[in-house]
């Protein structure tokens, strides 16, 4: 087991490496899930596993390359020929475009020679009975509960022939519910993210789903077209997410993108929103912590494996409407004359709202009908000039009328653009932590307001969602 411990199989791999330069980066991950059906419980388990990747540099007349190589369930007996591996990659690759000198000067982390932290069942301890008691409630109602708990830990060691020693540990865990009228009159779905289960009170999101499907038993027809529509924090999630991940400082400097200035350049200082919106990320914001520095097993237009290490912090990426930062790795920084700014692995919006989503639907509809959307699902890439998507809602569009849902209409396809409802937004409510339903299963880190939009594009009617 000392042999297989994870600091030592990067001290061991960086030991074996002969190239210019190395980067060793272990994962070690347990998950804990549980899943129930028609107010049941099916599966549990638990699972562990490791990777590791090796990123190997080599220095040539006309640059540096990089060869990276990356496998599950390696131990110390496999290392010499996964380094090998790395190296071989490298000396077969050309000159990086994006190789920089390594990242120095960063202080090792606390508790780096430590064992992993781990999740196991018992993380489910509380909430298991309090689901118990949602499904002994829901039944006799006439309400079928169907979902599934997760939670994962994963604690990343990096380490670097430069001398870096770097260490973060990530929970991170989310519940999502569905309540079904056992005579197939409707369906509702909410969610939560947590890190540890402790806040999580299933018999609460049982009653919101219980109001919810008492909106499903009266049909509204409604046209597709542009409507008022009032976006939940998890449906705001999603489209900011996808925002996000759209926004690399390169791509818009080369015109392809939504953040490109036309004429050339980008859209850095130009003003996106009325409303006065902060969009932003920050490693340490409560109840959404995330690495400190840089942990990136590939290089794509954003990310770069030489830039492992490099600290992250608090960063702005629109203030108040405007639009201050795109995501930079070093090389990109230089291309553009903009500050380094790396992914995010969180996002918060935020414009000082106060009311909760409830206190929005009961201030919605009193000038005219505005529809209140559950969820967004499979969300695709339009139009990369504009940021255009589409996708589907799920799971319920209702009908508001003078502070009440006074019925459930159909599932629609929308086509819109994120940039573009952030500069019609009438209305931000309060911020607090979601999940995206489309994404979140990859980006999990999120606090949105609701946002209400006068005109949002339903595009077509989609049955049967």
């Amino acid at each position: 087991m000392r042999r297989n411990s994870p600091h030592e199989i990067v001290e061991r791999a960086l030991a074996l490496s002969r190239a210019d330069g190395c980067t060793v980066i272990v994962a070690e991950r347990s998950t804990a899930n549980l899943r129930w059906a028609r107010n049941a419980p099916t599966t549990n388990g638990v699972t562990r596993g490791r990777t590791v990747t090796v990123i190997a540099t080599v220095d040539g007349g006309s640059g540096t390359a990089a060869g990276v190589v990356s496998r599950s369930g390696v131990t110390a007996t496999d290392l010499a020929e996964l380094v090998g591996a790395a190296e071989h990659a490298a000396r077969a690759a050309g000159p990086a475009e994006d190789a920089a000198p390594p990242v120095t000067g960063v202080p090792h982390s606390p508790g780096f020679t430590d064992g992993p932290a781990e999740t196991t069942a018992a993380v489910f301890d509380a909430f298991a009975p309090a689901l118990g008691e949602s499904f002994a409630r829901a039944r006799p109602a006439g309400r079928e509960l169907y979902g599934f708990a997760h939670h994962e830990t994963v604690t990343s060691y990096l380490g670097t022939s430069a001398g870096l020693r770097l260490r973060h540990d990530q929970p991170t865990g989310g519940v999502e519910l569905n309540a079904k009228a056992a005579d197939g009159t409707g369906s509702a779905w909410t969610a939560v993210p947590t890190r540890d289960f402790r806040e999580v009170d299933p018999l609460a999101l049982d009653a919101s789903l219980a109001e919810r499907l008492g909106w499903s038993r009266r049909r509204v027809e409604v046209p597709a077209g542009r409507h008022p529509t009032l976006l939940p924090p998890s449906a705001v999630a999603d489209l900011m997410v996808y925002l996000q991940l759209r926004a690399d400082a390169r791509n818009a400097a080369e015109g392809r993108t939504v953040f490109s200035r036309a004429g050339g350049g980008t859209r850095v200082g130009e003003k996106l929103a009325a409303l006065p919106l902060t969009l932003r990320s920050d490693p340490s914001a409560p109840g959404l912590e995330c690495a400190p520095f840089v942990l990136a097993g590939s290089s794509t237009d954003g990310t770069s494996v030489f830039d492992n290490g490099l600290p992250v912090g608090a960063t702005d990426w629109i203030r108040d409407g405007v639009l201050e930062r795109l995501v930079t790795t070093r090389h990109s920084a230089a291309l553009t004359g903009l500050p380094v700014a790396p992914y995010p692995d969180n996002l918060i919006l935020d414009a000082g709202g106060t009311r909760s989503l409830p206190e929005m639907i009961a201030a919605s509809g009193h000038d005219g009908p505005e529809l209140l959307l559950t969820s967004l699902w499979y969300i695709r890439e339009v139009d990369p000039a504009t940021l255009l998507v589409t996708g589907l809602t799920r799971d319920g569009v209702f009908l508001v009328r003078d502070g009440e849902a006074v019925g459930e209409v159909t599932n629609f396809r929308f086509n819109e653009s994120p940039v573009g409802l952030l500069s019609r937004a009438v209305e931000a409510g309060r911020t607090e932590p979601t999940l995206a339903r489309d994404i979140g299963k990859y980006f999990g880190r999120t606090a949105m307001p609701a946002l209400r939009i006068p005109d949002f594009n339903m595009s077509s009617v989609s049955k049967g969602v």
